[in-house]
């Protein structure tokens, strides 16, 4: 494949946003001056707003509902009871008209090029069809299905078939550790399983036969197998249905096939929290939670139809591990009618030959105008020296997405000026906060609001974030915990198994009656941006001044000599504490007295003199989690002694293989603290 697929050179569209404010002068005779006034609003009037998007998104029922919201209140607020919705039926809504507009649905690659596309048709063809084969196998209302599959178009179809059914999806990547998969999996019980037998990843061909073989050993509760073949599976499932036949019907049965309508609050999917520090959250969505949340986010990501004359051709795009909630999120593009591009595979290349080009190169040849990735990827990229002007057809990129961790201004800055260089000064970043809890986020873009690098726009319409100093007072321009006052749709259902509701209360609401604490450190500027500073568990505190690891992280990471960082802060058993700063050095740099210089200058120049390290450690790589979250608290544990099996689990990381390391280091750090109290009881003594 030399080119773009099937591109449609996109014009600047009318943002979503100023359509809708357009709407709502039109229809409501509501009209706003800024931004904050239009969000002060949706916050204040809850019911007039998600009534509001309902109505603009064109979401219907075949039932009314009686009331949008009628018990205000955290856990436990009901949502348009009455109504009757279902997921791929919204989605299901675009197919006419993007066909006849000749727009995909999906364009998906994988890392050796090979590529497919679906048209809307075939989309809702397979998902019907899969979905009679589902219902032939005993699968109806209520019944989990859960797939190991990756970023492929088999588990769009996946999901959406078991939507239709008003079955429960739930899903893990094939990049997990089949530990990992049996603890979330052995929670919720699924009846059927839809997996893939092998696949290809870092230029390596690997086997998942034998660990779906496991799964299903360990799991009696599967009924049914249907196997995707990859061409890298070593054993014959002679059991397995193959998941082309089941997709593959086209027939009169399969054309008059509908979506079932179900209770608005009926669940959708099952996510599961990262399982670092524990027995991971399966969390529960509903239909209706997410339709609505998504449709006042596509606002915020500027999202509209692909086949509208407004958004004609556009193409969205977010680098994602089918496991993390930002794949859900993609393929919630599909509820807009926009084509959503799929990548399979590494987007650096393999560890022997990095290449951090490949994904850029698939945006291109897939003719991505919306790209989005974690902020990790951007920070790599720069650090890896790319220039993205030399890869032809990325020009066609309108707007750039960022989550996972904060991003650094100067990273964003230089994105920036890469997509200059292209004639596009005037590139868009959406940089956006939520999480798997919501499966949406809490703070995020708006394309007619100034650029803010390293913060994030605004706070999402409908979400009434606000930051909170410790007595539980609102605060601006100062660090506080970052509270939701008010209930939002797509928060959880509940959690699978926690029948009383304790462990979502104590999760969510432990802190604040009624209040939800999401556990992130928020700035809320006077302008209306945000800042996330990371953690608000792994925050940093020298006598008495508090900083999140992000802003440390922001000041050290611009250093062409490190290429990357995590800080923890350790106690000591004598009343104080050390900072100990891990580092990646740069290819040829080492962890050295000039080193230590640097990093001190740069966190003192950025911030104060009280969060210089006390000791840089040279570290073989940073552990992260499964969505590229750095994992402080869980190491901070080792170093206070916390058994290793109650702090971490290697197979819910993305980077097992450094965690000996870790675990190495923390014994020596706790010889060494026992040696200090060795000492000094003596000097008492």
């Amino acid at each position: 494949m030399t080119g773009a697929i099937n591109s449609v050179e996109p014009s600047a569209p009318l943002p979503q946003i100023r359509l809708y404010c357009d709407w709502l002068k039109a229809t409501r005779q509501r009209e706003f001056a800024t931004y904050e006034d239009l969000r002060r609003w949706s916050v204040d009037d809850l019911d007039g707003f998600w009534r509001s998007i309902w109505e603009f998104d064109g979401i219907e029922s075949p039932t009314p509902f009686t009331t949008v919201l009628s018990e205000d209140a955290m856990p436990g607020a009901r949502w348009f009871e009455g109504a009757q919705v279902n997921y791929a039926q919204l989605v299901f809504r675009h197919v006419v008209a993007a066909d006849e507009a000749g727009q995909p649905a999906i364009i998906a690659m994988d890392e050796r090029g090979g590529s497919v596309m679906l048209n809307w048709t075939e989309l809702r063809r397979q998902a019907a069809s899969l979905a009679l084969e589902l219902r032939a196998c005993g699968i109806g209302r209520g019944d989990r299905v859960a797939a190991y599959l990756p970023n492929i178009p088999a588990a769009v179809v996946g999901l959406l078939a078991c939507a239709s059914l008003g079955a429960i999806w739930t899903l893990c990547s094939p990049d997990m550790g089949m530990n990992a998969v049996l603890d979330r999996w052995r929670q919720t019980t699924p009846k059927a399983l839809i997996a893939v037998d092998g696949v290809f990843h870092a230029g390596k061909a690997m086997d998942r036969s034998a660990v779906i073989a496991e799964i299903r050993r360990q799991l009696p509760c599967i009924e049914a197998l249907f196997l995707v073949a990859s061409g890298h599976g070593e054993s014959e499932m002679p059991d397995a249905i193959a998941f082309d036949a089941a997709t593959g019907r086209d027939d009169d049965t399969v054309a008059a096939f509908e979506p079932e309508w179900l209770p608005f609050d009926h669940p959708l999917w099952i996510l599961y929290s990262s399982g670092t520090t524990g027995l991971p959250k399966a969390i529960v969505h509903g239909h209706g939670g997410v339709m609505l949340a998504t449709a006042a986010g596509r606002l915020h990501f500027d999202l509209g139809p692909s086949y509208s004359p407004n958004n004609l051709g556009d193409r969205f795009h977010w680098y994602s591990a089918s496991g993390w909630v930002m794949w859900n999120i993609q393929v919630g593009g599909l509820l807009s009618g926009t084509t959503i591009c799929l990548f399979d595979g590494s987007p650096s290349g393999t560890k022997a030959d990095p290449d951090w080009t490949g994904l850029w190169d698939f945006a291109a040849r897939s003719g991505v105008t919306w790209f989005g990735a974690g902020a990790a990827f951007f920070a790599s990229c720069r650090k890896a020296g790319i220039e993205i002007a030399r890869i032809p057809g990325v020009e066609r990129i309108r707007a750039l997405g960022s989550t996972g961790s904060p991003l650094p201004p100067d990273v964003q800055r230089w994105g920036t000026m890469q997509f200059a260089a292209l004639g596009r000064p005037d590139i868009w970043w959406c940089n956006v906060s939520g999480g798997t809890e919501i499966a949406a986020a809490f703070l995020a873009g708006n394309p007619e609001l100034p650029d803010t690098p390293g913060r994030l726009q605004c706070r999402h319409l409908g979400a009434a974030i606000e930051a909170w100093d410790e007595q539980g007072n609102p605060v601006i321009g100062e660090v506080g915990e970052l509270v939701c006052t008010r209930p939002f749709p797509s928060m959880p259902l509940y959690f699978w198994g926690d029948a009383d509701g304790n462990r979502y209360r104590e999760s969510y609401f432990g802190e604040w009656a009624g209040v939800w604490r999401h556990g992130d450190w928020l700035t809320v500027g006077a302008d209306g941006s945000c800042t996330i500073s990371g953690r608000s568990d792994a925050t940093i505190n020298r006598h008495g001044v508090r900083m999140g690891t992000a802003e440390i992280y922001a000041a050290v990471e611009q250093l062409p000599q490190i290429a990357d960082t995590m800080m923890i802060d350790v106690e000591t058993g004598n009343g104080d504490s050390q900072l100990i700063m891990f580092v990646v050095p740069a290819e040829g740099q080492s962890v050295d007295a000039a080193m230590e210089k640097a990093v001190a200058v740069a966190i003192r120049t950025s911030l104060s003199p009280r969060f210089v390290p006390d000791r840089l450690i040279a570290a073989p790589d940073i552990p992260r989690t499964l969505s590229g979250k750095k994992q402080e608290l869980p190491i901070k544990r080792l170093f206070a002694g916390w058994p290793v099996a109650k702090v971490v689990s290697a197979d819910a990381t993305a980077t097992p293989e450094v965690l000996p390391w870790y675990i190495d280091q923390a014994q020596q750090w706790q010889s060494e603290a026992e040696a200090r109290a060795a000492r000094r009881a003596g000097e008492e003594s």
